[in-house]
């Protein structure tokens, strides 16, 4: 089910918030939102619902026994068996063709001989190739909050919770479960707990206008961008110097929009029902450089990839090969997360070589003004998205060479209309609504919802044209 649907918008979400708030009882809020969250979820396929709940349940059942024995040795036992349990599903799902395809690629290379297994029995008999294997909607988001959950009970961050359905509640809200932002527990632990007591009007209006500004750039913004970069590098070999460039250009634009407003759009839903998920964008093609970037772009992931990785590993406390070695390790895991194909992997390997070339010579570009350190950091940022588009190592390479080697070819489709949508892209993404500004300034006035009715109004007229499409970070 999509935020942008007409299932969503005039049913799910309407009958979702109305029982909620009709219900009176901590107890019947959790209920409610674990089934309609699995109800949102089983819109793509109910059976991969199985395969949350199991999830939730080992990592319920970890929480409890750390309560139950509270021992080191018994804590790290349970967290250590729930995190394999977990990191298990998630490799088989997401992993298991690719990883069998990059062994039996390193087995030729070195000429072994060795033929390694390329399918699978099921129980009714039939084969499955590991590579068919279908990857189900958001397990690389609830796996990342499952495991959060169980580390910060491990470290003692948070007390692990005793009821079933508030944890349920938790990994399955409808908000963020599919494409995030990743929300850790602590961080609407209170929340959860007065979920019984929310103030329905408290945060209606903040609510609103989040989903509103994201549903705009997702439907006005991105989408209208798709149709000009997804034919484009579709046809990557007939493009010329200027068309990869408008490509690429055009791509930098939709990945943020589209992400940045279903983020904003969960956000705002999350008000609605009394939750504050946390900001997940900060303007992040303002940033002048890769520390910046990174504190700007997908903060909930790339704060969890800090916490929970870069800083477990060491950090920067063990000298500074150490340092260099940690950053490349996460970064490229971080690659890997975000898929299994090895233009992810490449893609965060690039930003690991850039946070670490900053860390090692960032203070010689500092005295450059702040506006030349931003358009380098927007270049670098161009090119490291070509990987991140590309279906293959192949088609990165070749739109790469394209861009930096002149070429002729065609452009995209509509280039003047492309500019121009590109140039509001551009400025709205520049100098557009932030939502940390609008989480911090905040104020509802009349004329405000004359606006927001208004846009809304035409972007639900674009949808029942037919340009319903899904969200991009839903294949991750």
């Amino acid at each position: 089910m999509l935020f942008n649907s007409f299932v969503f918008l005039f049913a799910f979400l309407p009958v979702t918030y109305g029982v909620f708030w009709l219900l009176r009882s901590a107890q019947q809020r959790y209920v409610w939102l674990a089934i309609t969250g699995y109800v949102f979820y089983s819109w793509w396929n109910p059976w991969f619902c199985l395969l949350m709940a199991f999830s939730t349940l080992v990592s319920f059942l970890a929480g409890l026994s750390m309560l139950r024995f509270p021992s080191p040795h018994a804590k790290k036992l349970a967290a250590t068996i729930a995190i394999i349990v977990d990191l298990s599903l998630l490799g088989f799902f997401k992993y298991a063709g690719f990883g069998i395809e990059t062994a039996q690629w390193l087995l030729d290379v070195i000429g072994s001989g060795l033929k390694l297994p390329v399918e699978m029995l099921l129980p009714t008999g039939d084969r499955l190739k590991f590579s068919e294997i279908i990857l189900p909607v958001g397990i690389s988001f609830y796996t990342f909050h499952t495991i959060s959950y169980i580390i910060d009970a491990y470290r003692g961050t948070i007390t692990p919770t005793r009821n079933v359905f508030e944890f349920a509640a938790y990994v399955s809200l409808f908000s963020q479960l599919v494409a995030g932002p990743i929300v850790r527990f602590r961080q609407i632990e209170q929340d959860l707990a007065n979920i019984g007591a929310a103030d329905r009007t408290r945060w209606l209006g903040i609510g609103v206008s989040f989903f509103v500004l994201g549903f705009l750039e997702k439907v006005l913004v991105a989408d209208t961008l798709a149709a000009f970069v997804d034919p484009a590098f579709k046809n990557h070999a007939e493009l010329s110097t200027l068309g990869a460039w408008m490509a690429a250009l055009g791509y930098t634009f939709q990945l943020y929009f589209d992400f940045a407003g279903y983020s904003s759009m969960a956000i705002g839903l999350g008000f609605m029902f009394g939750f504050r998920i946390p900001i997940n964008f900060n303007s992040p093609y303002k940033a002048l450089d890769p520390s910046d970037f990174w504190q700007r772009w997908h903060i909930s992931l790339s704060s969890c990839l800090r916490d929970y990785l870069y800083i477990s590993m060491g950090g920067n406390r063990y000298g500074v090969s150490r340092t260099y070695i940690n950053l490349m390790l996460t970064m490229l895991i971080g690659g890997l997360w975000h898929g299994a194909n090895w233009t992810f992997i490449v893609w965060g390997g690039y930003h690991g070589i850039l946070l670490c070339a900053y860390r090692a010579w960032g203070h010689h570009i500092e005295w450059l003004p702040a506006i030349v350190r931003q358009l380098l950091m927007f270049f670098f940022v161009v090119v490291g998205w070509v990987f991140f588009r590309a279906e293959n190592m192949s088609v990165a390479i070749s739109m790469l060479h394209t861009m930096f080697v002149p070429t002729s070819g065609d452009v995209v489709m509509k280039p003047g209309v492309f500019v121009a949508v590109l140039a509001i892209a551009a400025w709205w993404a520049m100098r557009g609504p932030n939502p940390i500004d609008l989480n911090r300034a905040f104020q509802w006035r009349p004329r405000h919802s004359y606006a927001y009715a208004a846009v809304f109004g035409a972007a639900i007229a674009i949808i029942a044209g037919g340009r319903e499409s899904p969200f991009l970070y839903f294949q991750f």
